[in-house]
């Protein structure tokens, strides 16, 4: 007889994007033409200078284990990015390269928590934050944002979640699901707070390249020397290099954290791949002129998703302004139904659309508000056409 699997399985919930993602995947296999505003996976080739880099590193045989942390220059490199970028100054020893910026956050939580310590975590949240924290051993205070605000955390707001046990904020900046982008006036109120309550700020910053409108990136690490000292930075290369098979992130923070996640990381994955070390190396220091391409068509997708939404009946959005997500109300279309079927929340809201009309778009209750859903436009203008095409017409028989 077999004994029972851990008991942190039961506080922990299966990842929305990647289960309604697989989902979407196993349909089209059954040959159903199906589109996906789900993962914000970046549907953009990888830049052929970056290819050849990795195929030099094979040749090179670049294939034995590395450092924990990442090769020197690699870590070099990020640094020369995270100056020239976002105006951050950190050493090699104060950078740890890791497999995604989703690793990265992982754990630094397993360094930063003890069992008991609250994790602040204000919502609409990415979803994996709330059961990383969990994995850890964290306590959960989640603190509703509004959207008159944008989504953006108020210092009365996270004045009011503080204990004795507060440890941890998360912060995501430009924000994953509601594109909301803190300026440098918002991010100080906040993270001043943290610097007076000793809370270290955990701040994922993996869209920091797309930003909109007139909206300027502010790194969190750049307020001040003291601000820096309690954050540790996250990003990496799955969004703006369109590398997210690659599996490369990376943390920057000071010496003692970094040491510890290099502790943890070393008996859990050692590190990232020899290779994809390799290629990111050329990525962060070649030409960044095909970034900027990119963001000029998200800046497209996303004007021409605006237009659309707008002219819809019954749904609502707070202008994103970073990243490449729309967080949408759909709460209106909630206790009516599509056919006979009942619409009561987000999840059947996805779940029916999904079923009759082959487009898959996540649930805001994944991110911490049911009243809403996310889309991402990290996909093709012609998938987005034809997905919203479907989405107005599913609305429009919903009674």
């Amino acid at each position: 007889m077999r004994k029972p699997l851990s008991d942190k399985l039961k506080q922990i919930t299966p990842s929305m994007t990647l289960s309604i993602t697989n989902k979407t995947k196993e349909l089209r296999s059954e040959g159903y033409d199906t589109i996906s505003f789900g993962a914000g996976e970046p549907d953009f080739p990888v830049n052929d200078v970056i290819k050849k880099a990795a195929i030099e590193g094979i040749e090179k045989n670049y294939s034995k284990y590395t450092e924990v942390t990442g090769m020197l220059a690699l870590r070099e490199a990020i640094c020369e990015h995270l100056l020239r970028e976002n105006g951050l100054r950190y050493q090699p020893n104060e950078i740890i390269v890791s497999s995604g910026a989703k690793h990265s956050l992982f754990t630094a939580l397993q360094a930063l928590l003890s069992d008991g310590d609250e994790v602040i975590i204000p919502a609409p949240y990415w979803v994996s934050y709330s059961e990383m924290a969990k994995i850890a051993g964290g306590k959960i205070v989640v603190v509703d944002t509004k959207k008159e605000n944008n989504f953006i955390l108020q210092p009365e707001e996270l004045k009011k979640a503080i204990t004795s046990r507060s440890k941890v904020i998360m912060l995501n900046n430009p924000s994953n699901p509601t594109g909301a982008v803190y300026t440098k006036d918002q991010l100080k109120a906040v993270a001043e707070i943290c610097e007076k309550e000793g809370i270290y700020i955990l701040s994922d910053e993996i869209y920091d390249q797309f930003v909109y409108e007139g909206h300027q990136f502010v790194s969190t690490a750049s307020l001040s020397d003291a601000i820096k000292d309690i954050t540790i930075t996250v990003n990496g290369l799955s969004k703006t290099y369109a590398m997210p098979g690659w599996r490369v992130g990376y943390a920057a923070a000071n010496q003692e954290i970094v040491k510890a996640m290099s502790t943890i990381q070393g008996h859990c994955v050692s590190h990232t791949s020899s290779i994809s070390q390799y290629a990111s190396i050329t990525a962060l220091k070649t030409d960044q002129a095909f970034v900027q391409d990119m963001l000029e068509e998200y800046k497209r997708r996303r004007i021409f998703m605006k237009s659309c939404f707008d002219s819809m009946q019954g749904i609502s959005y707070s202008d994103p302004m970073g990243a490449f997500y729309f967080f949408v109300d759909v709460s209106d279309f909630y206790g009516k139904a599509y056919e006979g079927t009942l619409i009561e929340d987000s999840l059947s809201f996805c779940e029916t659309f999904l079923k009759h009309y082959y487009v898959a778009i996540i649930p805001g209750i994944g991110f911490g508000n049911d009243h809403f859903v996310r889309f991402s436009y990290a996909c093709s203008m012609d998938d987005i056409k034809r997905g919203l095409g479907r989405f107005s017409d599913f609305l429009s028989k919903i009674k």
